[in-house]
Protein backbone atom coordinates (compact mmCIF):
# COMPACT_ATOMS: atom_id res chain seq x y z
CA UNK A 1 0.00 0.00 0.00
CA UNK A 2 1.56 3.11 -1.27
CA UNK A 3 1.40 5.88 1.15
CA UNK A 4 2.31 9.81 -0.48
CA UNK A 5 3.38 12.69 1.47
CA UNK A 6 3.13 15.70 -0.82
CA UNK A 7 4.23 18.90 1.14
CA UNK A 8 2.91 21.95 -0.71
CA UNK A 9 2.96 25.70 0.11
CA UNK A 10 -1.18 26.45 1.43
CA UNK A 11 -3.59 27.90 -0.65
CA UNK A 12 -4.14 25.49 -2.89
CA UNK A 13 -8.08 24.67 -3.16
CA UNK A 14 -9.71 20.64 -2.34
CA UNK A 15 -10.43 20.66 -5.95
CA UNK A 16 -6.81 21.07 -7.27
CA UNK A 17 -5.68 18.35 -4.41
CA UNK A 18 -8.74 16.44 -5.63
CA UNK A 19 -7.65 16.94 -9.78
CA UNK A 20 -3.83 16.42 -8.47
CA UNK A 21 -4.95 12.84 -6.55
CA UNK A 22 -6.78 11.92 -9.19
CA UNK A 23 -3.88 11.95 -11.66
CA UNK A 24 -1.62 10.52 -9.01
CA UNK A 25 -4.38 7.44 -8.61
CA UNK A 26 -4.65 6.99 -12.42
CA UNK A 27 -0.30 7.06 -12.82
CA UNK A 28 0.56 4.75 -10.24
CA UNK A 29 -2.64 2.30 -11.29
CA UNK A 30 -0.87 3.05 -15.25
CA UNK A 31 2.32 2.23 -14.32
CA UNK A 32 1.35 -1.15 -12.40
CA UNK A 33 2.76 0.39 -8.83
CA UNK A 34 -0.64 -0.31 -7.01
CA UNK A 35 -4.36 0.19 -7.20
CA UNK A 36 -5.78 3.04 -7.41
CA UNK A 37 -7.78 1.97 -3.96
CA UNK A 38 -4.66 1.09 -1.98
CA UNK A 39 -3.20 4.39 -2.53
CA UNK A 40 -3.18 6.46 -0.18
CA UNK A 41 -2.31 10.30 -0.31
CA UNK A 42 -1.64 12.79 2.40
CA UNK A 43 -1.33 16.62 1.65
CA UNK A 44 0.43 18.58 4.34
CA UNK A 45 0.45 22.77 3.52
CA UNK A 46 3.13 24.63 4.86
CA UNK A 47 2.27 27.92 5.37
CA UNK A 48 4.90 30.55 3.50
CA UNK A 49 6.46 31.52 7.61
CA UNK A 50 7.20 28.11 8.03
CA UNK A 51 9.27 27.99 4.62
CA UNK A 52 12.88 28.97 4.07
CA UNK A 53 14.96 28.78 0.66
CA UNK A 54 18.27 29.62 1.08
CA UNK A 55 18.38 32.48 4.03
CA UNK A 56 15.05 33.94 2.50
CA UNK A 57 11.29 33.61 4.09
CA UNK A 58 9.31 32.55 0.97
CA UNK A 59 6.10 34.75 0.76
Amino acid sequence: MPILNIQLKSGRTPEQKEKLAEAIFELMEEQGFAKRENVKILYSDIEPEDFHEGSTPQK
